[in-house]
């Protein structure tokens, strides 16, 4: 009889919402091609500690429409370092695995990439509610972090009309403006700080002060973590002389929980069938991303070598319908 195919799988870094959508079609998939699968709990620093569980289907039973990820996740800086990321070949060889699957954002593509490069078959899929992972159209978390972002602005100009206040509102995004942009595309909002577009403060808050004369209830202005805080924003508004009564809103790690959406769910699980499909197929050293309409095996070389940037069909839509600030 052939041996059955033994593969891992695991979430690290920032957790995103359908990384669960992602470990069930993973565990599934590899179940129904008839392979063992494994999950390492506490992502790259649980597999150094060969920390981890031979999973079937009652394991991801009733996970899809769960945010946060069960085998749990972190960010391990250590695994830079060559020698524990052969402690973790340890591990992998001692279970015998043909290939492991990595769920993460950036960072942890490029630890996926450097057990590539070490000779461990890996697949990567792309989990990040920034949405800065190079390869593929979306990321897992991205629209339903988008749809809390939203959500919570509509709710933040309710307070704004009734006091006839001007808000700033940060969101998350490490170093990309993608989540504050599109965000401020979608809730209607007067401006998005963003770190790929420079913003002339003097001219937003003369934009702002138009505004509060022809007797607008509210505004709100959006801003990337990536390019300063929502309080620093605030200061230099009131450098220019701002007539609205200003407040500022950090939404921090709101924007990370919550149940996927549909679309999270469903990206999340083509990811994950195709990442067994990938290691079954002997094609590893590679990412899933989707692009267009394609699920695509993106090299990790090219991954973790370049940076993502902003569609600019997204920032000639800010031009056009938000203020030229």
């Amino acid at each position: 009889m052939a041996r059955r195919m033994r593969i891992g799988v695991l979430t690290s870094g920032g957790d995103a919402p359908g990384m669960n959508a992602a470990i069930r079609a993973v565990v599934r998939t590899a179940l129904e091609e008839q392979f063992k699968v494994f999950g390492f709990y506490g992502g790259f620093e649980g597999l150094v500690h060969s920390n981890f569980k031979e999973l079937d289907y009652e394991d991801v039973g009733g996970i899809l429409q769960r945010g946060g990820t069960v085998l749990y996740t972190s960010r391990f800086p250590q695994f830079r370092e060559e020698a524990v990321r052969r402690q973790a070949l340890d591990v992998l060889e001692d279970l015998q695995l043909d290939g492991l699957v990595v769920i993460g954002g950036e960072g942890s593509m490029k630890g996926a990439h450097a057990l590539s490069r070490m000779g461990v078959p890996v697949v990567g899929i792309p989990a990040s509610i920034d949405n800065d992972v190079w390869g593929t159209d979306d990321t897992i978390g991205a629209d339903t972090a988008l749809n809390t972002i939203v959500r919570a602005i509509d709710r933040i100009k309710d307070t704004a009309s009734s006091h006839h206040r001007a808000f700033v509102v940060e969101v998350m995004g490490n170093r990309s403006g993608y989540l504050a942009l599109v965000a401020a595309i979608a809730s209607g909002a007067e401006a998005a700080v963003i770190p790929e577009a420079p913003v002339d403060f003097q001219v937003l808050a003369r934009e702002l002060n138009r505004r509060a004369r022809e007797g607008r209830t509210n505004s709100i202005v959006v801003v990337s973590e990536a390019a300063a805080t929502a309080q620093e924003v605030m200061e230099k508004l009131r450098e220019n002389g701002v007539d609205y009564e200003l407040r500022a809103t950090v939404l921090g790690h709101l924007q990370r929980g919550g149940s996927p959406t549909f679309y999270d769910r469903i990206i999340a699980s083509h990811f994950g069938m195709q990442a067994v499909f990938a290691l079954r197929d002997g094609q590893a050293g590679v990412m899933i991303g989707k692009q267009h309409l394609s699920y695509v095996q993106v090299p990790l070389d090219e991954v973790t070598s370049r940076r993502k940037t902003i569609p600019q069909e997204y920032l000639a839509l800010a031009h056009t319908l938000m203020w030229e600030a």
